[in-house]
C-alpha cells in the first residue's frame, strides 16, 4: 500500500497497548509496571537530543504518552 508509513505509527501503538492490556490481564505485568514502562518510554523522549525538528517530533511523541497514562488506556482499571 502506498501509505503504508502514514499509518504504521497508529498500527504500532495500538498493538502496543493491546500487549500490555494482554500482559496486565495475564498477571504478567502489574498496572505499576505497565506504568514504569510508559513512563520511562515517555522520559527517553523528553531527553532525547538532535537537531530542533527532532527534538519537537520527541517532545510530541512524549505528550502522546503521557496522555496514554493519563486516560489509562494501557490497563484494565476496576
Amino acid at each position: 500500500m502506498k501509505n503504508d508509513h502514514k499509518y504504521s505509527g497508529m498500527a504500532a501503538l495500538t498493538i502496543c497497548e493491546a500487549l500490555l492490556l494482554a500482559l496486565n490481564d495475564a498477571e504478567i505485568l502489574p498496572e505499576k509496571e505497565i506504568m514504569g514502562v510508559l513512563t520511562d518510554a515517555a522520559a527517553t523522549h523528553e531527553n532525547a537530543v538532535g537537531s530542533k525538528a527532532e527534538t519537537e517530533r520527541h517532545m510530541a511523541a512524549a505528550a502522546l504518552i503521557r496522555r496514554i497514562i493519563a486516560g489509562g488506556n494501557s490497563v484494565r482499571r476496576a
